[in-house]
């Protein structure tokens, strides 16, 4: 038993035993309850604060735990109907509609229900977390002369200049910008390089959380089609001079969801015609450090190869560290970095400096290499589950790309498929998440499309399983389908 689980289990049993307690009345003591239930003093103290954040018990440092007072009235509800009118009336005379649909975010947050295998997961399964190197940085953190100071705006400098080192060519400390995760680096650049109402231009199909973040700054997508080798130069100066952006974002490696590095001959490109349409390159390094064993040397950011201040690139360690290690960076040179950092600060002032004090344990202990060896080659294995069970048992769904770093694969259901919605609600009805492809499109997506994720779930016993009911849930979507000219068991609808 987990020990999440277990503070669960916990909570319920004392819950059904508050009513042998008057209000007021003292709960046995912590070390009563961990003889009693068995349990760690650690699961009783997490199950206590379940309770008192519901309202239930009252604990009192030093002196134990208490059953709350009965609750008082609750007050009844308003009428907030008016707000429909209100909040439609402001945004009547926007030239893009401020409205956010943050489905496609939430999809890859929310904890699928028990049960459920989780091909929809946006950030590695525990397992592949560094949580005793992230505990035990912390702990050091916490100890540091100044941690739980205010820091310097900017960031820590140590912290700014690891950073830039990362980057590498001649970005320097003074050019880095620390900020609470890549989503709100990403939200800063874009309010920062374009006024609301404006163009931007942005990969086809892409994360559609930068999609959000674009339509919620009021800005309007347009999407420059990607192909295995990253977005093509030609369809990427035709948007320019179409829609006179001056804001291109991009994914040069590992691109959410194809998979695609841009390759080599391209990366020069995109940065002549970006500087040539006087525009900007943000550059979302977002996996950089989720390279699989077999991907061989990494290019190097764009940013490194940009002497005249084209790109803002930003770089994260969250998606190898944990959902809640938000630590990333904004970097760029010239004017637009103190934009950048005024946008910054009135947003959020600045990181927590013992999340930035962590951060600097975390990257400068010999857990942090180690880590990275064993997520290159645990997300290599998992890759490699996924594409042979998929070959396997699913020929039918095409996947025309296999990345060698990041933790999803991007499939393709056949031509005249219009089941997207529908397999998805059939495979969590059989008991797996997936993501749909459609929120990835700006505009008409070209075909239907699901992506998968090989590092949410537990290991590769799980990944065999769901690709296993994933075959279950298509059989029953198109089960009337007549069978494809190949002979192939029908899936999509052919």
């Amino acid at each position: 038993m987990n020990q999440r689980s277990s503070v669960s289990e916990l909570a319920e049993e004392l819950r059904r035993d508050l009513h042998r307690y008057s209000p007021g009345g003292k709960l046995p003591s912590s070390r009563a309850l961990v003889e009693r239930f068995r349990v760690s003093p650690v699961t009783v103290s997490r199950a206590l604060a379940q309770l008192a954040a519901e309202g239930l018990v009252v604990t009192r440092p030093g002196a134990g735990a208490y059953r709350a007072g009965p609750r008082p009235a609750e007050t009844p509800a308003g009428d907030t109907s008016w707000q429909e009118v209100a909040l439609s009336a402001d945004g009547a005379a926007d030239l893009v509609p401020r409205t956010v649909d943050a489905s496609g975010v939430t999809v890859s947050l929310a904890a699928p229900p028990p049960g459920v295998l989780e091909f929809n997961g946006g950030y590695p399964h525990p397992s592949l977390q560094p949580e005793r190197a992230m505990a035990a940085a912390l702990a050091r953190a916490g100890r540091r002369p100044g941690a739980w100071g205010r820091p310097p705006l900017e960031g820590l400098p140590e912290l700014r200049e690891w950073f830039a080192r990362g980057i590498g060519g001649a970005v320097t400390a003074a050019e880095v910008l620390i900020a609470a995760g890549g989503q709100a680096a990403l939200a800063t650049a874009l309010r920062a390089l374009a006024q609301p109402g404006a163009p931007v231009l942005v990969e086809s199909p892409t994360y559609p959380g930068m999609l959000a973040l674009a339509r919620a700054a009021g800005l309007r997508p347009v999407p420059v089609p990607v192909d295995p080798d990253g977005v093509r130069p030609e369809l990427l100066a035709d948007a320019f001079r179409a829609s006179g952006a001056r804001v291109f974002v991009c994914q040069p490696l590992f691109q959410n969801p194809t998979g695609a590095v841009l390759a080599p001959g391209r990366r020069a490109e995109v940065l002549r015609i970006a500087r040539e349409a006087g525009a900007f390159v943000i550059e979302d390094d977002f996996v950089r450090r989720l390279v699989h064993a077999d991907a061989g040397p990494l290019p190097r950011p764009l940013a490194a190869d940009d002497p005249d201040g084209v790109v803002v690139h930003v770089g994260s360690l969250t998606k190898a560290t944990s959902p809640s290690f938000r630590v990333s960076a904004l970097a760029a040179r010239g004017p637009v970095l103190e934009r950048l950092r005024a946008i910054q600060v009135v947003d959020s002032f600045f990181v927590p400096r013992p999340l930035q004090e962590a951060a600097l344990e975390l990257v400068g202990s010999p857990a942090w290499p180690r880590h990275l060896r064993n997520l290159s080659a645990e997300l290599k294995v998992r890759r490699d589950a996924m594409t042979g069970a998929l070959a396997a048992h699913l020929p039918e769904l095409a996947l025309p790309h296999i990345p060698s770093g990041g933790y999803h694969l991007w499939l393709r259901l056949p031509d005249g498929t219009e089941g997207e919605s529908a397999l998805t609600a059939a495979a969590l009805r059989v008991g797996v998440a997936l993501t749909p492809g459609r929120p990835y499109f700006s505009a008409e997506p070209p075909a239907a499309h699901l992506r998968l994720s090989f590092a949410a779930v537990a290991g590769t016993g799980e990944i065999t399983e769901g690709v296993r009911r994933l075959r279950t849930a298509c059989d029953e979507v198109f089960q009337g389908a007549r069978t494809a000219k190949s002979g192939r068991r029908p899936c999509a609808g052919l």
